[in-house]
């Protein structure tokens, strides 16, 4: 069951068309021990390969790279703790949703709803279409604690101050934040309630090298999942994770033999299809952050910020 992004939130969100250029980005990098004894032109040949090492030696050429503030030559080696500097020109960015809600807002904290659709911080071609972007252009402050998928929706924390950011970092590496999401899944489970502990590691992939999955070596992983309501050939899910792996939803539904109905990489027991070359940030499924739960930084008073599922999502008591 493939599940359109665009209709996942409903109908108030913003979608860009034919949008204009950037602004353009100017790429700081201290560099660390792997661009020492490289070249500039060979170190940003193989680390942003976005563009061609004839295309990267132009542009070292015409002045647009420096090298602890000078203009770079191709040849210079590089050291660790330098500065490497160079200046992407305006760009046509993918289209994404552009709105997000504000569900919470205090001097120390802000919780907003994220639209299925808009990655939370840039990569891949995105910088000002993420909700990094738009959420500072209202308050420059912000800095997200924590990112969801671009194909998921629903809450994300920001910290407005230093001491809350390194308050509730801690807080999450203890544990000590509730995360609970909802998702639409393939298949009937045979049970109501069952928890999934696979082991989360990389293993390989053609198009990236390597990517998230079920992986007996990988890192320890729990989830708690819950059914709602059971649709057919479908389920819809409570999930309630206790640690946070990349992709952790997406990969233990599949382990157990439920990926989330029209996800196009991960097939049951948790590995990447094989029939397909799909990436991680394709979309297709259905999942959405419901709840985070936690001590305020500041008052040390407990803090839910919820955002309301989409109409898919919801059971049938309409919640």
């Amino acid at each position: 069951m493939a599940v359109s992004p665009g209709g996942q939130l409903g109908g108030n969100v913003a979608v860009s068309r034919e949008s204009p250029l950037n602004g353009g980005y100017e790429y700081r990098e201290q560099l660390g021990v792997r661009a020492s004894g490289q070249s500039v032109l060979s170190y940003l040949a193989d680390r942003y390969r976005h563009s061609s090492a004839d295309q990267w030696l132009a542009r070292i050429e015409s002045g647009q790279v420096r090298l602890d503030g000078a203009i770079a030559r191709p040849e210079a080696p590089l050291l660790p703790g330098q500065i490497l500097a160079w200046r992407r020109a305006p760009w046509r960015e993918p289209e994404a949703p552009l709105s997000f809600a504000v569900l919470h807002r205090d001097p120390h904290l802000l919780g907003v709803v994220k639209p299925s659709g808009l990655p939370t911080m840039p990569a891949g071609g995105f910088l000002e279409h993420t909700l990094l972007w738009q959420v500072r252009r209202r308050f420059p402050e912000a800095s997200p604690l924590h990112r969801l998928g671009r194909a998921t929706s629903g809450v994300v924390l920001f910290a407005r101050t230093g001491e809350a950011a390194r308050s509730l970092a801690e807080a999450w590496r203890r544990g000590e934040v509730r995360k609970i999401y909802r998702a639409l899944i393939q298949g009937i489970p045979a049970e109501d309630r069952f928890t999934v502990e696979t082991p989360i590691g990389r293993v390989p992939h053609l198009r990236l090298g390597s990517i998230h999955a079920a992986d007996p070596g990988g890192k320890p992983s729990r989830s708690r999942v819950m059914v709602l309501e059971r649709r057919g050939d479908v389920s819809l899910v409570e999930v309630e994770i206790g640690t946070g792996r990349p992709h952790q939803i997406r990969i233990h539904l599949a382990a157990a033999g439920h990926p989330l109905a029209g996800d196009p990489l991960y097939a049951p027991g948790g590995l990447p299809r094989k029939d397909t070359d799909a990436l991680p940030g394709d979309s297709g499924y259905l999942l959405h952050a419901r709840l985070l739960a936690f001590l305020h930084p500041a008052t040390h008073r407990p803090l839910e910020v919820e955002a309301p599922p989409p109409s898919l999502l919801r059971d049938f008591r309409g919640i």
